[in-house]
């Protein structure tokens, strides 16, 4: 077995003894299923005189004659009957094998039913594990990935395994017991005739075997193909507005269209080799009954060595492994799938978090000194942003960074929110190196405030609370005042209650940074990082929201970034950050006077 594969084996741990009953219950399939063949034998014997009717209950002789004994004991009961009685005798034995197959379909369906539990219980675990990990990966590893990627993960190969579950009990368990107990009830017949049929066994594994070598290969394929589509499919959702703006639409239809094809073709190949599984197994199969009837044919009329009748039952025995045999066969192509889809599970589950807090880190109690970033570099990939940084923030102040585009300003919050780790240079708080605190309690003193509005799908009312779930309602209405958003959010439809949407796709975008900065303040943080927080509104939205963050900022440490410098001339230091280096330091006065880019700065904002 596939060692991915085993590794996902420890998520059925728990629901172990849904496995055992599953096993037991399976295991009593198999065994009516043997029987139920088995006590045709000695009515049909009696019906037909093919032997003696036995009057006197046999004698035990030992374990090698346990099969006579067993076929002559049968033949007790109906004979010593079947005179006296011959219509409920009849009816007795028809009984007797009617009890058998319903035992038989109960215990199936009691299989069915534990391993339902196993199966349901290892997708919600693995979905569940892999939630978990893909909310504790640092960012760095969504750079790389794709989300379709990932969704499809999480979707269909989490379902595949499911389906795979299953067939490996039904390889392990249940139709090797099948046969087992069939081949067992076959001896009883004839043993020179069950080891004639054993011989076909083998072969038809290794063709079966060599049907199935690239399947594996195949699903890999067909994942991959479908994590790029739904990848463009969200593209295409987000991307809306430009699509439409730039009649890009037959571009993003025939990029889908080639995807899907790709997905296609990759499907046809697959199903078309899994296809192959039944109709080649069932075809051995018959081969090997065409053969043992032509072996045995001769054993009855030729030889004498078996009866007629025994030989029926023989045939009807040899026919029940052919069902197991051909489910194997599947089951062995499922669990093939399984292996390509348990390693794509596990390349997540195994995701290397570099940014895991170390066992000798510790929590963070309070920021009560500075923030001191030391000889700070840092770079993406080969693109070195941050060269030997140094600067500080003390408690209380307001810094802000100021400087052209793709300076390092973002790159800065980065490293503070411990979201990347610095190249070289230390960044520490209160002394204590950033990397040496748990990112828990660094983020419990922290809040950010983006460009961008981050909002979720939920109500306005669960995305205030989302950094303070404890928040009272008189906190959250503070916080909503001093944000300058008590009016839209009384206008909503539910006020508190509404579903803002995908996004906050039904708030405008100053109401959306408007909520974002109540989100803030119901953190009330001790440490505020602004980015670019008003730089996507128009004028008037800008005003509402600078008299939001100003109260935001009130008696708290801020770190802000700002194109717009009108919102942090009363900064207590201003940062000028230039190729990734700190180029001047200074109040607004003092940078005007003394920095030529930022007074340049200064005067194109004022013309604008």
């Amino acid at each position: 077995m596939n060692s991915a594969f085993q590794k996902i084996l420890k998520f059925g741990w728990p629901y172990r003894a849904y496995a055992f009953l599953n096993i037991f219950f399976n295991s009593l399939y198999a065994l009516f299923s043997a029987l139920s063949f088995i006590a045709l034998i000695p009515m049909l014997d009696v019906l037909f005189g093919k032997s003696q009717a036995q009057y006197k209950p046999p004698s035990y002789e030992g374990v090698f004659n346990f099969p006579e004994y067993i076929k002559g004991h049968f033949n007790y009961l109906i004979a010593s009957r079947i005179d006296e009685n011959p219509e409920n005798t009849l009816l007795l034995v028809i009984g007797l094998v009617l009890s058998l197959f319903l035992l038989k379909n109960i215990s199936n369906y009691f299989a069915l039913f534990f391993i339902t539990y196993l199966r349901n219980g290892i997708v919600r675990d693995l979905r569940t594990s892999i939630y978990h990990k893909i909310i504790n990966l640092p960012i760095s590893y969504f750079s790389k990935q794709k989300k379709g990627d990932l969704m499809a993960t999480i979707t269909s190969d989490v379902s595949e395994l499911q389906v795979s579950f299953l067939s490996l009990l039904e390889l392990l368990v249940r139709e090797p017991l099948t046969i087992l107990f069939s081949m067992l009830a076959m001896l009883f017949f004839s043993v020179k005739l069950t080891l004639f049929a054993l011989l076909f066994i083998p072969i038809s594994g290794l063709i079966i075997s060599f049907i199935g070598k690239k399947l594996k290969n195949q699903s890999a394929k067909i994942q991959k193909e479908q994590g790029d589509f739904l990848s463009l499919l969200d593209e295409t959702v987000n991307g809306q507005k430009i699509i439409k703006i730039f009649t890009a639409g037959d571009y993003f239809k025939s990029k889908f269209k080639a995807a899907t094809t790709r997905f296609y073709t990759f499907s046809n190949q697959l199903l078309h080799r899994a296809s192959l599984a039944g109709p080649t197994s069932e075809f051995l199969g018959i081969t090997a009954i065409g053969v043992l009837l032509w072996f045995g044919g001769s054993m009855v009329l030729i030889e004498k060595s078996i009866s007629g009748t025994s030989f029926i039952v023989y045939m009807g025995l040899a026919y029940n492994i052919l069902t197991p045999a051909k489910s194997i066969s599947k089951a062995s192509y499922s669990i093939q799938k399984g292996n390509a889809a348990a390693e794509r599970i596990l390349t997540i589950l195994n995701a290397p978090d570099y940014l895991e807090d170390s066992p000798s880190a510790q929590p963070l109690q309070s920021f009560s000194k500075s923030i001191i970033f030391d000889q700070v570099s840092f770079s993406y990939g080969k693109k070195q942003v941050l060269k030997q940084l140094s600067f500080e923030i003390k408690k209380g102040q307001l810094v802000a960074l100021v400087g052209p585009s793709g300076s390092g300003k973002t790159s800065i919050t980065h490293l503070l929110n411990r979201f990347y780790e610095p190249d070289r240079g230390l960044i520490t708080i209160d002394g204590i190196p950033l990397h040496n605190i748990k990112k828990k309690s660094l983020y419990e003193k922290i809040s950010l405030v983006s460009q961008e509005s981050i909002l979720f799908n939920d109500t306005v009312y669960a995305n205030l609370i989302l950094g303070n779930p404890k928040a009272d309602r008189k906190q959250i209405e503070a916080a909503v005042h001093a944000a300058n958003a008590t009016d839209f959010i009384h206008q909503l439809p539910e006020g508190y209650e509404t579903i803002i949407g995908e996004g906050g796709n039904k708030l405008s975008g100053g109401q959306k940074q408007r909520l974002t900065i109540a989100r803030a303040l119901v953190k009330n943080p001790e440490l505020l990082i602004l980015d670019e927080a008003t730089a996507a509104l128009d004028t008037q939205s800008e005003q509402q929201i600078q008299q939001a963050l100003e109260e935001l900022m009130k008696n708290r440490t801020s770190l802000v970034i700002a194109h717009r410098l009108s919102t942090v001339q009363h900064a207590d230091l201003i940062l000028v950050v230039k190729e990734g280096q700190i180029s001047d330091s200074g109040t607004h006065q003092l940078l005007i006077k003394n920095n030529k880019d930022y007074k340049s700065w200064v005067y194109m904002q004022q013309m604008d």
